[in-house]
């Protein structure tokens, strides 16, 4: 059988999709002209389970054709399949790539098609634009059987999270780990190591995982950057971020970790 394919359609950060009578939600599976939808932007962006995928730029100002809705990416987190929110998070920053390099960047020429598929180039400087990615370190401090979480005004109510923040000009990820702790929560920390990686659609990073240890210092945070933080026992953790996220991983792997090694041998 053939597969269908399956269209990603944005307005701005919105993703356009159908909810089915058992509440599952999908993205659409016919190119959004047939709806009435003008795409200024198109491209093949991958492919699920046998379809391919491909992802369209409708504008901001579109409106959701007769049973879809456009509804922001972030939201569908933990409420569409993984692999699909994957995809989608791929084509989102495509379709932002696109959006924010119509002009070079250094002289202000609209631009035009570049040396690949993923790419722009300036007409008049000659400047290829490609897809930017922002490198951000996000990191588990734990200190015994405790966990430094924190949480954000944007968070959802109960939510607490590992620390992140971007890498800076001149930086390793290992600096940026001791820098980000220091500046957010006033603590120092030792033996940063890697855990994993993942790409996050908002907007555009790489979010580059790390654990530390607790090394010196008072907990101390300025409430207009950070609402809450604290440490938290293994088996008191608040609400966490869904599963997708590597903040869930690192936690996730901390506590089976601390309990299998808290587990009396016989």
């Amino acid at each position: 059988m053939q597969k269908i394919d399956l269209w990603l359609v944005f307005s701005g950060d919105r993703l356009l999709v159908t909810a089915g009578s058992d509440n599952i939600i999908s993205p659409l599976t016919k190119a959004p002209e047939e709806f009435g939808l003008t795409a200024s932007f198109v491209m093949e962006v991958g492919e699920l389970n046998g379809s391919r995928c491909f992802t369209a730029d409708v504008g901001r100002e579109a409106d959701a054709p007769e049973g879809t809705s456009f509804r922001a990416l972030r939201r569908l987190l933990g409420d569409i399949d993984d692999s699909l929110f994957a995809v989608a998070g791929r084509a989102k920053q495509i379709v932002d790539w696109n959006h924010n390099h119509r002009f070079c960047g250094r002289c202000g020429t609209g631009t035009g098609p570049g040396p690949t598929e993923l790419s722009k180039k300036c007409p008049n400087c000659g400047m290829v634009f490609y897809p930017r990615l922002s490198p951000a370190a996000i990191m588990l401090v734990t200190r015994g059987d405790e966990a430094l979480l924190a949480r954000s005004s944007h968070f959802p109510p109960g939510m607490y999270s590992a620390l992140a923040g971007f890498v800076e000009p001149g930086e390793s990820v290992e600096q940026t780990v001791a820098r980000e702790v220091k500046e957010e929560v006033g603590l120092e920390v030792r033996n940063p190591r890697y855990f994993g990686s993942q790409s996050w659609p908002f907007p555009d990073s790489l979010m580059i995982g790390f654990t530390a240890e607790y090394a010196d210092g008072e907990l101390r945070f300025e409430p207009e950057e950070i609402e809450d933080a604290g440490w938290f026992h293994v088996e008191a953790l608040p609400d966490l971020p869904p599963r997708l996220s590597i903040a869930r991983a690192l936690i996730d792997d901390f506590v089976e970790n601390t309990l299998r090694s808290s587990t009396p041998k016989v």
